[in-house]
């Protein structure tokens, strides 16, 4: 009997040593993560909050300028520019899958040739959707907005015309330094930049009153100023990646053409959906107050949206590195870890956002029937807060797995065959105006949401391992013979 008790007494200790162990190692194993994915999202969600600022600041100058250029800059840059982010900014996450998955399998001199082909493809793309914006006043009043703004935004978005073609150079060189968790170059130029553009607007048009016209240029040069950092950065300080300009780009760009479309597809049907409900809403009563506050609302959003997407950029860089590792359980764990820290990042956000409301508009305007329509919708904008802490990043897994033409397919019917339909009907029918319409938004957006969720969780990342894995080996042959 004391034998018994002795050895019962013994063999506590050892399991609580263990359950010990076992906890340590686990909070080992999240704190290991949580670094790595900081490394990728710190930097990317201050680059993205410095690049979004500068629209903001435009946004906050222009409309103490008068309420129709704040409308007109309004539909510039949530549908025009919006669109040409839309298609180059998904166009260019196929480098993202690319550099990623290469970098994870120690392919480095692959890189530098995928950056040069994806500045190609872009640079063309951007030739083909010029006539949109040299014509933008008659494109805007055929699908009825009022002449007055029209006017306005063909003049705005014949400036934008520079800031779009910065893009090109913008989202490459980014996605190229991610994948090789070189970021912080990017932060200090993107701090730089939003800096000198805030010195710029006040200058321009508070000082010398430049109107429209100083606004425009300064916007033009805060997005340029970080590009020619970060190429003479690419260029001296990544030697192991960059081997200088080569021919070799205008081969074999086919299947970079085809992956940038169908990754194109995806990100345009995503970042167009919130356009068309500003073409909605400018249909509506009151068009210039519902534009103003739901692009007001849109830009409070978005700025949530920057962490989110500084996430989206952390599990597509994870993601991408551990397939080409080869690593299907690092790449899982990953994604559990991402999304989750990002989840409770969007929570405390939707509690701040909730009850803030109508005071965030006067950031923007000092019109009160525009405050008081953002009022209105602060409980939508909370819970869209919600949604874009979940939702971006698993946007970002398929990313780096490259499944965007699985996604593409996913956002036509939870978007446009879903969420767009039950905000016309409740909005339009049911007269509840720009309230209806965001409803039908948040309504696709949760659908997409579960959707991806399934999609990641029924996943056999043994298979994606494979496929990225065969998909290094067979790229990797062609640069190789193509060097030789």
């Amino acid at each position: 009997m004391e034998e018994e008790l002795k050895k019962n007494l013994l063999q506590k200790p050892t399991n609580s040593k263990e359950s010990v162990d076992k906890e340590d190692s686990v909070r080992k194993r999240v704190w290991e993560e949580s670094k790595k994915i900081w490394v990728v999202a710190g930097p990317a969600i201050f680059t993205r909050f410095s690049t979004f600022g500068i629209t903001v600041v435009s946004q906050a100058f222009i409309g103490h300028i008068g309420s129709t250029e704040l409308a007109a800059f309004a539909l510039v840059m949530t549908v025009l520019v919006r669109f040409a982010t839309g298609v180059l900014l998904g166009m260019a996450s196929a480098l993202e899958t690319l550099c990623g998955q290469a970098y994870g399998a120690k392919r480095y001199n692959m890189l530098g040739v995928y950056l040069q082909r994806s500045w190609i493809v872009l640079f063309l793309t951007t030739i083909l959707l010029l006539p949109i914006y040299i014509f933008t006043t008659p494109i805007l009043e055929a699908l009825g907005q009022d002449k007055s703004i029209a006017k306005v935004a063909g003049s705005i978005s014949l400036w934008s015309i520079g800031a779009i073609f910065a893009f090109i150079v913008s989202f490459t060189c980014q996605m190229f330094l991610q994948a090789q968790s070189k970021n912080m170059i990017i932060t200090y130029l993107a701090a730089l930049s939003v800096s000198i553009h805030i010195f710029l607007s006040w200058l321009l048009t508070v000082k010398y009153k430049f109107g429209l016209n100083g606004a425009m240029i300064a916007t033009i040069l805060a997005y340029w100023i970080p590009n020619l950092g970060q190429l003479m950065f690419i260029m001296h300080k990544c030697p192991q990646t960059w081997k200088g300009f080569s021919f070799l780009a205008f081969k074999d760009l086919w299947p970079v053409i085809k992956l940038s479309l169908s990754s194109g597809a995806m990100m345009c049907l995503e970042i167009w959906y919130s356009t068309v409900l500003i073409l909605l809403t400018g249909n509506m009563k009151d068009a210039e107050v519902s534009i103003d506050a739901l692009s007001i609302c849109l830009n409070i959003s978005g700025w949530e949206m920057m962490i989110s997407l500084g996430f989206f950029a952390a599990a597509s860089v994870r993601v991408s590195n551990e397939l080409g590792r080869g690593s299907s359980r690092a790449a899982k764990y990953s994604i559990v870890i991402t999304v989750l820290t990002s989840f409770i990042i969007g929570f405390i956000l939707f509690l701040v956002f909730l009850f803030l409301r109508k005071r965030l508009a006067y950031i923007f305007t000092p019109n009160p029937a525009v405050a008081e329509a953002v009022a209105d919708l602060s409980p939508f904008l909370a819970v869209s807060v919600l949604l874009n802490s979940v939702q971006p990043v698993l946007s970002g897994v398929s990313i780096g797995a490259g499944w965007q033409s699985i996604v593409a397919y996913v956002n036509i019917g939870c978007y446009y065959l879903i969420g767009i339909p039950v905000g016309v009907v409740i909005g339009i029918f049911f007269n509840l105006q720009v309230k209806g319409v965001w409803i039908g938004m948040l309504f696709g957006t949760f659908v997409q949401t579960v959707v991806l969720i399934i999609i990641t969780f029924k996943t056999d990342w043994d298979k994606q391992v494979e496929i990225a894995q065969n998909r290094i080996n067979k790229w990797a042959v062609v640069e190789t013979q193509e060097l030789d």
